[in-house]
């Protein structure tokens, strides 16, 4: 795993690593039970502080992406883990609330609406979601 960092995005660093760690465990490049580069390794790599990394990594450990163990360093979760479901459903609630306001805006009927889900859900395949073109 590869990160790119941008002191110009606007994006805190923190930030920026979490969602790129995020990313890769939802693609399967990282896969369960793999230990992330530790702290002071990563910090080094970046040349950033080992507390930024401490940070995104603690927030991973939160939203159940990865579990931090004592000594032994910071391990992937499976995609089935029940903190990384909740987290993505929680996700999924927002991008939906946020979809359902638009669709008002737009006077969208909650039958147009339902059937535009259908369509983009048929539309949607694993390979897109998981990124295994």
């Amino acid at each position: 795993m590869k990160l790119i960092l941008s002191s110009v995005s606007g994006v805190p660093i923190y930030e920026q690593i979490k969602q790129q760690v995020k990313a890769a465990i939802l693609s399967g490049e990282l896969g369960e039970g793999e230990a992330l580069p530790s702290l002071r390794t990563l910090a080094k790599d970046l040349k950033i502080s080992v507390l930024t990394v401490t940070r995104a990594y603690t927030e991973l450990e939160q939203e159940g992406f990865v579990k931090n163990v004592q000594g032994r360093g910071c391990f992937v979760l499976g995609r089935g883990s029940q903190r990384m479901r909740e987290h993505l459903l929680y996700e999924a609630e927002t991008h939906l609330a946020e979809g359902i306001q638009a669709a008002k805006l737009a006077k969208l009927s909650q039958k147009e609406l339902h059937r535009l889900l259908d369509i983009l859900w048929e539309a949607t395949t694993d390979d897109e979601l998981f990124g295994s073109n």
